[in-house]
């Protein structure tokens, strides 16, 4: 479990790791760790691309990483950031380049000008000899900008150069890896080496991240355990195809939880797949949601609710549930403004007489809806004590405005 100390600095006991400061934003160190998102609009649609970002940073995405792939989408990232700085919104952006990152940044300096960071991705930048060449000029460029840099190795592109070196070191081998244990080291050995040589070009190591994206759970965990043990830079988590729905939450939380638990990882993003249509944030609250569920940060009011049983065949607690959970995230944002610590505070929402008044003296504010045969009266409980009963058709307006009286009455004004 976690210390009270360790979930006030948010995060588990840490490696020892150098701190980058990403817009203002500190990575590593003794600061709490990152929430991280993505667009997925066309970068050279301006508005567009500036639209999501605001989406996503007021969903509580704290860093936004933008693909950079064409001449005009790296023209239209100064725009897309003059336009969120109209917005009010100084959210940092970072440049995502693959394969022409070199060509582009040098025909488009105003674009490293208003980045905030370049990922890059060694396993693309070129190949043979070109390869260093390229690399070295995104580097040159990141420190001529004084631009940190994410070097994010992607095991579905992997240097196949290093790939077949180590793939040769380990033929040699009185016991050879098997072929899992090969492409977990050469991530490894790609990530180290990219940064080391980043170094030597003049790149400070408290400008570097590193990350190493896989698909499956337990290929995660182990690849960012060694990589945590072999150095001490920041690291950025994350499955790099999570999945759709269901599976990608559950993949995600799984991977991430154990890593973070153990005190590795700076910044995170959840990479969900979208359903058509969908609400790209949805990313952003996972990613919040498992670092508050571990007590490692808090964003938002949490909502405490029973599942339900043969004693709750009425759906008033489920919808009352899920209202106060909607409420409370639409709410935040002026709350966050106007007040210190709303987000933690607790809610608990009930659906019958067992477990009921118990869950809801724990929570802040706590309603405990009668089950079937019961009463039809909902106690509510603030701080412990019950403080008043409600019924009727009106109970859902009325604990809303308990909440409300209660931000008012308990946390401090914002100066």
């Amino acid at each position: 479990m976690l210390s009270p100390q360790q979930v006030r600095a948010g995060r588990a006991p840490q490696r020892h790791t150098r701190c980058v400061t990403v817009g203002g934003i500190a990575i590593g160190g003794r600061a709490p760790v990152v929430v991280q998102s993505m667009t997925n609009t066309d970068t050279a649609d301006a508005l567009a691309t500036a639209m999501q970002v605001a989406e996503l940073a007021r969903a509580g995405s704290e860093l936004v990483r933008i693909t950079v792939n064409t001449r005009e989408a790296a023209a239209a990232v100064p725009e897309i950031r003059n336009r969120l700085l109209a917005m009010g919104l100084d959210v940092p952006l970072i440049g995502d380049f693959h394969f022409n990152g070199h060509k582009l940044l040098a025909e488009v300096p105003a674009c490293a000008e208003a980045l905030a960071k370049l990922r890059i991705n060694p396993g693309n930048v070129g190949k043979g000899a070109r390869r260093d060449e390229q690399f070295g000029q995104l580097i040159e460029i990141a420190a001529r900008y004084g631009k940190p840099v994410r070097i994010g190795v992607n095991w579905g592109s992997l240097d196949q150069q290093l790939l077949a070196r180590v793939m040769d070191e380990n033929a040699r081998r009185a016991e050879p890896k098997d072929a899992t244990g090969i492409m977990r080291e050469a991530m490894v050995a790609s990530a180290l080496e990219s940064a080391g040589r980043a170094e030597d070009l003049g790149l400070s190591g408290d400008m570097i991240v590193l990350s190493c994206k896989v698909s499956g759970v337990q290929d995660l965990i182990a690849v960012y355990r060694d990589l945590a043990q072999r150095c001490s830079y920041p690291l950025h988590l994350g499955l790099t195809e999570a999945g759709m729905g269901s599976k990608g939450i559950v993949a995600s939380t799984a991977a991430m939880a154990v890593l973070l638990q153990e005190g590795i990882g700076d910044t995170i993003r959840v990479s969900l797949t979208p359903e058509p249509g969908g609400d790209r944030t949805r990313e952003v609250v996972v990613a919040q949601e498992i670092l508050q569920t571990m007590g490692l940060r808090a964003f938002v009011p949490m909502v405490a609710a029973c599942p339900g049983c043969g004693r709750t065949t009425s759906t008033v607690f489920q919808e009352l549930a899920q209202d106060v959970q909607a409420y409370v995230r639409e709410r935040m944002p002026g709350w966050r403004l106007a007040r210190v610590g709303v987000e933690e505070m607790t809610l608990a929402v009930m659906g019958c007489v067992v477990n009921g008044p118990g869950e809801s003296k724990h929570a802040s504010i706590g309603i405990s809806l009668p089950g079937t045969g019961e009463e039809p009266v909902a106690p509510v409980y603030v701080d412990g004590e019950r403080v008043t009963i409600l019924r009727g058709d009106a109970i859902a307006a009325e604990f809303k405005q308990i909440i409300e009286d209660y931000v008012a009455r308990t946390y401090a004004p914002r100066s």
